[in-house]
């Protein structure tokens, strides 16, 4: 019956640019697994319907992001779905997609160090809901004036690091001219109470004026170093051997002429 059905456990919501999967645990043996989203003002929708996965994304019914919702996962023999006896199911903690999805990564989509000015260009992180025009719509589109991005720079090599904020798509910030940086940017919503930082972008550095040692580091030093031996060896051996050979030539020509002579 149903009482033998085993409930699932571990329910943990996983989300970010408000794609969100839900998991849980066990994996079913003889059963199967049905995900009910619960609103607080909308109706429930079903997701994942006899399902013998452990998640289930449930990102398309997570489209009112300021909603909180709770989902109940059910656990049922799939001749006992439509029955009139409920179930048995679990039900996970409560989830508010836009105060509770993870920020991504920003794009960098431009930088440029020009004398004591470093520039950066970035993109905002795309969500995977769609606008009437068919484009996505951003993290920017959805959160508006609560979002904004911090650009972290240091010089290269240092330790001390700087930031500044915005809330437009470029940075353009003062720094030693002459001197290479390194930066990477990230999202922020400081109305949050959790999860007010989102992921870091890549780390980029700037290239001005930076030597091919400092480029590509030791490597090239051994290169170099080898290719000097390889030079300096070769200008001590090659006249050895050039001058073994003109003697040998010069006391083969002696012998050839003493020959000729006894002739």
């Amino acid at each position: 019956g149903n009482d033998n059905l085993a409930k699932a456990v571990n329910i943990t919501w996983s989300s970010i640019n408000f794609k969100t999967i839900l998991q849980w645990q066990p994996k079913p043996s003889g059963y199967f697994y049905t995900v009910e989203i619960h609103g607080q003002t909308s109706d429930v929708k079903r997701k994942c319907i006899l399902t013998s996965e452990t998640e289930c994304d449930v990102t398309d019914v997570l489209r009112n992001v300021k909603e909180t919702y709770t989902a109940h996962i059910l656990s049922v023999k799939p001749a006992e779905m439509d029955a009139f006896e409920e179930p048995p199911y679990a039900v996970s903690e409560k989830f508010t997609p836009y105060s509770q999805t993870v920020i991504g990564k920003p794009e960098i989509k431009d930088y440029s160090q020009k004398g004591s000015k470093l520039n950066v260009v970035f993109k905002d992180p795309l969500t995977p809901y769609i606008l009437p025009n068919g484009s996505f719509q951003s993290i920017q589109d959805i959160f508006q004036h609560d979002l904004e991005y911090k650009l972290y720079y240091w010089k290269d090599q240092s330790s001390g690091k700087k930031d500044v904020t915005t809330k437009s798509h470029n940075f353009e910030v003062s720094v030693d001219s002459g001197k290479n940086y390194c930066f990477y940017v990230q999202g922020i919503i400081p109305s949050r109470r959790e999860n007010r930082n989102g992921q870091e972008s890549m780390v980029l550095c700037t290239s001005v004026g930076r030597s091919i040692l400092d480029e590509y580091g030791t490597e090239v030093f051994i290169i170099l170093a080898v290719i000097a031996v390889a030079v300096i060896t070769l200008a001590i051996v090659l006249p050895v051997v050039l001058c073994k050979r003109k003697k040998a030539r010069n006391a083969r020509a002696v012998r050839e002429k003493e020959l000729l002579n006894g002739v």
